[in-house]
């Protein structure tokens, strides 16, 4: 499964809207890409736009592959359990980086 996307880059967050199959078009915010020198692949983490601070939200997982200056591009869905597994621990990485940060503007 292909879809494509473009970037926002006007707010604090980066927001992509996807187009599936169908070619219905949803508004997602960016909470992190990275790529993977295993895998060879670059990969984006979003959630739906208009989540709520500390609400729980559905992550959604997308290699992709960049066109048109990084404005736009291809997604792919995520097919193998060795990339899920990479992809929950760069996360959980992600997760606790996060919290460390919080606690250390806390403590000032």
């Amino acid at each position: 499964m292909s879809e494509e996307h473009n970037h926002d880059h006007e707010n604090d967050h980066e927001h992509i809207t996807i187009i599936d199959e169908e070619g219905n078009e949803e508004l997602y915010e960016i909470l992190f890409t990275f790529e993977s020198d295993d895998f060879g692949k670059s990969y984006v983490l979003v959630y739906p736009t208009g989540t709520d601070e500390g609400e729980e939200v559905e992550l959604s997982a997308f290699s992709y592959k960049e066109s048109d200056g990084g404005l736009e591009g291809t997604l792919s869905s995520i097919e193998s359990d060795a990339e899920w597994e990479m992809i929950e621990e760069v996360l959980n990485t992600f997760i606790s980086e996060e919290e460390e940060e919080e606690e250390d503007e806390e403590e000032e």
